[in-house]
């Protein structure tokens, strides 16, 4: 069995009237590699009229963002041409790469008429050899994405990506990650096998697990060593799970703002060629 190093509880950060509590990076940790970051929005209600999520137009490079609509939607929008709306229970993959400009705002319906909000924007690294490779963006609405049903059905897993018993997630990472959003009733009984050498993401969105022995609470974050290839995961009362696992790139992260890369001067780069117009123009 995998030991826990150490548990992070995550921060509470609001952008304007937009609850948010940063699992990662915090003042205990930095990143647990190749995951880079995590911001979990809501849960709130948003009363009609409202201004939606505050997130306009602002460039990427050198990373990706998983995008998970727990509650709501988000309109999303970039200057490779990609548009669309994904509502509750889908999922958005955007890799930055060489760089692009994105806007993550809420819908026209959701701002007229309001309603329950919840979503959680993940960040993974790149390694190098894929920092300045074409960006694509893939949005999957909840009927898009394979569930797998465990313990009588009490466990209900959304597989976002990688492989679980044979079933291939809805997104292709050329990374190898893998991602499932997992739900526990009370009671429920969850074993997973996770390679030894992969660093694992696990993130309790909401109720509390108990994994391995110990119990994480709602709005932390499990950090592992890796001494082991199994967790054996219970639930208290109804709770979600973010779980991750992937191989470390073991590269240097250089990370300024909306950029991931090696170096200071990739940095730079990416600053100098994001203003002289070298991430796509924006028509919004």
């Amino acid at each position: 069995m995998r030991s826990i190093k150490r548990i992070h509880e995550a921060a509470y950060s609001p952008i304007a009237d937009l609850v948010t509590y940063r699992a990662l990076p915090t003042q205990s940790v930095e990143y647990i590699d190749p995951f880079l970051f995590l911001n979990h929005h809501g849960p709130q209600v948003y009363a009609p009229h409202n201004h939606g999520l505050p997130f306009g137009p602002h460039p990427h490079r050198g990373m990706e963002t998983v995008t998970f609509i727990l509650e709501g939607d988000i309109a999303h929008k970039d200057s490779s041409g990609h548009e669309s709306v994904i509502k509750a229970g889908g999922v958005q993959w955007m890799r930055a790469g060489s760089g692009l400009i994105h806007a993550e705002v809420s819908s026209e319906e959701f701002i007229d008429e309001g309603g329950p909000l919840e979503i959680l924007q993940l960040w993974v690294n790149l390694p190098a050899r894929l920092k300045m490779a074409n960006p694509y963006y893939v949005g999957k609405q909840r009927e898009e994405i394979p569930v797998l049903q465990f313990d009588e059905g009490k466990v209900t897993a959304n597989l976002i990506s990688g492989k679980w018993q044979n079933t291939s997630g809805a997104f292709e990472s050329e990374t190898g990650i893998f991602l499932s959003t997992i739900y526990f009733k009370p009671g429920a009984k969850l074993e997973v096998e996770i390679p030894d050498a992969h660093q694992i993401f696990f993130y309790v969105i909401s109720g509390e697990l108990i994994v391995n022995g110990t119990a994480v609470r709602s709005l932390h974050l499990a950090e592992f060593n890796n001494d082991g290839n199994s967790l054996t995961i219970e639930a208290k009362p109804n709770s979600v799970l973010l779980l991750g696992h992937a191989m470390p790139f073991n590269e240097p992260v250089v990370s300024h703002g909306p950029f991931v890369m090696n170096t200071e001067e990739e940095i730079m780069q990416a600053y100098d060629d994001y203003r002289s117009g070298k991430f796509g123009s924006w028509n919004g």
